[in-house]
């Protein structure tokens, strides 16, 4: 793997950081094209930053110059005219190259679990999914059409320190330090599967450079699953308090909160269990080894160490005012 020259476009978020760690970790020559603008998450000082606006293809030519790569690695395509600006950029100046899909661009609800790549792709709740969809679909065409050498990764709902794994992000937890009721969408009882982005990372930088994953699609998940309850129990125990758990049914979210509820309705109200083995194929020995309550406490810390990383959203924090008053027992 050591030989291997891949570029990250991205490479400083939530998933893609602790992939930027381990790629430089494991002896890749790892370029990132971005910005430049994280804070949060530094990049290794082993990877050469290319400094571009990844959606200015003047610019990003420039950046890059006559190079070329064994892998590609965009982690910020959203959308099928990002793809498409990728798809002419690096025809045949990459071996690989890697589209960061999403795993609730899979049949929502589900009609069976645990859900595998040949799962069908439809989303009608959350249009992100359906664009990621489109996305997929460009690169499927231009793999069985040209050759273009895609793979295809979906993580689901992955973490960092960074991220309260609720809507609102660290109003949940400020609310019960408060003693408030806090909201948990249906009976909290649908499972759920969160994977910490160090995890994730083991299972997607032995992806890069490997010949079997071309023309495939793999997910990359937790097998730590939980329900939305023991999810707000969990971050509750790691900020030291019990939390007082109103339930809603999502819809009622949703007509409350459309933002809200479109990320209930097309991704976290219904349950999500996946099957790991076609990427224990292409990586032998992958497994998951951080739990949720590990996490959450990471979470917790970090929030803690400066007063201003712990905001509360006050548009969603009266949205959960309101609901748990209507449907507190």
């Amino acid at each position: 793997m050591g030989d291997l020259r891949v570029l990250f476009i991205g490479g400083s978020g939530i998933i893609s950081s602790a992939s930027s760690r381990l790629a430089v970790a494991s002896g890749i020559d790892l370029y990132v094209l971005n910005r430049g603008t994280t804070t949060h998450r530094p990049l290794p000082p082993e990877a050469t930053v290319l400094r571009a606006d990844v959606r200015d293809p003047a610019s990003v030519a420039a950046a890059l110059g006559d190079l070329d790569f064994d892998a590609v690695v965009n982690w910020v395509a959203f959308t099928p005219e990002h793809v498409r600006a990728d798809l002419t950029a690096f025809a045949g100046r990459t071996r690989q190259y890697v589209f960061i899909s999403s795993a609730s661009a899979y049949q929502t609800p589900p009609a069976r679990v645990p859900v595998v790549e040949s799962t069908p792709l439809r989303n009608p709740f959350w249009l992100y999914s359906r664009n990621k969809i489109a996305c997929e679909d460009l690169l499927v065409a231009a793999y069985r059409d040209s050759g273009f050498p895609a793979t295809i990764v979906r993580p689901s709902h992955t973490y960092d320190r960074t991220l309260v794994p609720f809507d609102g992000g660290w109003t949940i937890v400020e609310r019960m330090r408060q003693g408030k009721p806090v909201v948990v969408h249906g009976d909290g009882t649908s499972l759920w599967t969160l994977t910490h982005h160090e995890d994730f990372a083991r299972g997607f930088v032995p992806l890069l450079g490997h010949p079997r994953a071309v023309g495939e699609a793999v997910h990359i998940t937790s097998d730590d699953v939980l329900t939305w309850d023991q999810i707000a129990y969990e971050l509750a125990a790691a900020a030291g308090v019990e939390p007082r758990i109103v339930h809603v049914p999502s819809d009622a979210i949703a007509a409350e909160d459309p933002d809200w509820g479109a990320g209930l309705l097309g991704d976290k109200a219904h349950s999500m269990v996946f099957d790991n083995a076609k990427l224990r194929g292409l990586v032998p020995g992958f497994v998951a080894t951080i739990p949720f309550h590990q996490g959450a406490r990471e979470i917790v810390a970090w929030h803690d160490e400066d007063p201003a990383r712990r905001r509360v959203d006050p548009r969603f924090d009266a949205a959960m005012d309101k609901l748990a008053a209507a449907y507190a027992p």
